[in-house]
């Protein structure tokens, strides 16, 4: 369980390293033109992300994600122990994670963001980013395919969403500590992490119904 949670841990804090750092980066390079930013942002976090779920898969299934972890929990495919470790890794990762990428670009390491995300529509959003991960990563039939298809959502969700898809709670926590590009106001988290709870009980609904029957014993 040690390598299995160090993998969650270094997992988590490498993805949030990447979406607060590219934001950063990306603020500096733009020159004020957000499309632009939002494009380097987008690009820098979903080719991270799929090597991370490539590199950590075979050892902790690489969720990086409470989401996911307790959506893996509900299903019975995890044990509630593990489950505990991975959640606070996940958060004490992404967390990390920001200070770090804030030590790279010598900026304070622990901000409080100023980036303002509220309102229904992009609590919609949310919504339907976290149904769309979970649908996709429950349903890809081997890591090998979610490494390419949980980034592509992501990078797809970047932009059609008025959220920019967090589908990460985690990830929420750690993009409040960072007043870049990349960051929301903690008075917008707790919305943000409801919708994206809301999104996952859509997916496992969607990924449900979507599953294959059971062969039935008795042949009708």
């Amino acid at each position: 369980m040690k390598r299995e949670v160090l993998a969650e841990f270094l997992g988590s804090m490498l993805l949030a390293t990447a979406v607060i750092g590219s934001g950063v980066m990306a603020e500096r390079l733009a020159g004020g033109n957000a499309a632009v930013a939002l494009l380097g942002n987008t690009w820098a976090t979903v080719t991270v992300l799929g090597v991370l779920i490539a590199a950590f898969a075979p050892i902790s299934g690489a969720h990086f994600n409470p989401v996911v972890t307790l959506v893996a929990l509900s299903q019975k495919k995890i044990r509630a122990t593990k489950a505990s470790y991975f959640l606070v890794a996940q958060v004490v990762g992404c967390c990390l994670g920001t200070i770090l990428a804030h030590g790279m670009f010598e900026v304070p390491l622990v901000q409080v963001s100023t980036h303002v995300r509220e309102g229904l529509a992009q609590a919609m959003a949310e919504v339907v980013a976290t149904a769309g991960l979970i649908l996709i990563a429950f349903t890809s039939p081997s890591a090998k395919e979610a490494a390419w298809r949980i980034p592509a959502w992501i990078a797809g969700a970047y932009w059609f969403t008025s959220s920019t898809s967090f589908a990460n709670p985690a990830i929420t926590l750690a993009r409040s500590l960072t007043d870049s590009f990349s960051g929301i106001r903690p008075a917008d988290v707790p919305g943000f992490i409801v919708a994206q709870f809301a999104g996952a009980i859509v997916g496992v609904v969607l990924w449900r119904a979507l599953a294959e029957p059971t062969a039935s014993v008795v042949e009708k």
